[in-house]
């Protein structure tokens, strides 16, 4: 598949997917959702990568939705309400169903602004780092929304439930410092590219199977019982 909206490369077992809309600041559209769940579905069969990256091209990870077409009820945004939401369905909701379903471990290296949806998909990846300059907002109630994406769903699993209630119902804007106390990210600095890359290469140094399972383990526990969990790991 050729891509527009995302830049893919590939270097040894690590894979970098760049949201590439920087015009938009990396706002979500049907086209992108498209080529980031194909080529995370792909790169998740691929047997030689072991980890990827996710981040923006230009000052901003990623503003959510695309304003602008809500406004003028365009592209997933068109149609009336029943429309709207098989639309949904079949476009942005499809990002967290691929997150779910991926064993390759994902960090989000997020460069600047993670708003609303964007937010919500920095949530879904299984680390983030950041950059000092990087703001978080999960502004969807500012806007007469809410997170359709699932980020409900996804963020209080990530700053626990309290956390996540106050920043959905308030939609205030943190910064990189406020978002590492709350442990929405794991680490912030001028060389948070750096650290997101020696983070990679940790992981894949790692037996690739076991770090696989590892991660499918985690994730079934954030849903589980004990017993089905000691069940999955035996």
């Amino acid at each position: 598949m050729k891509f527009s909206k995302i830049i893919l490369e590939k270097n040894d077992h690590i894979a970098k997917i760049t949201l590439n809309r920087p015009e938009s600041s990396n706002a979500l559209d049907e086209e992108m959702i498209e080529e980031l769940t194909s080529a995370l579905t792909d790169l998740d069969i691929d047997n030689n990568i072991r980890c990827i990256l996710l981040t923006g091209a230009g000052k901003h990870f990623c503003a959510g939705g695309d304003v602008k077409k809500m406004l003028n009820k365009e592209g997933m945004f068109a149609g009336e309400p029943n429309e709207l939401r098989e639309r949904y369905k079949r476009g942005i909701q499809q990002i967290p169903l691929t997150f779910e379903r991926l064993s390759t471990p994902v960090v989000a290296v997020v460069n600047g602004a993670a708003i609303g949806a964007g937010l919500d998909l920095a949530c879904m990846c299984d680390i983030r780092v950041s950059s000092t300059r990087a703001k978080f907002g999960e502004t969807f109630a500012k806007l007469g929304l809410i997170p359709g994406d699932g980020g409900t769903w996804f963020s209080q699993r990530v700053v626990g439930y309290s956390k996540a209630v106050e920043m959905t119902l308030t939609a205030n804007i943190y910064d990189s410092e406020e978002a590492l106390k709350m442990n929405l990210v794991s680490y912030v600095g001028e060389d948070f590219e750096d650290k997101a890359l020696e983070l990679a290469t940790q992981i894949s140094s790692n037996a690739p199977i076991a770090v696989q399972m590892a991660k499918r383990s985690i994730q079934h526990a954030r849903n589980s019982s004990l017993q089905e969990a000691l069940d999955l790991l035996a």
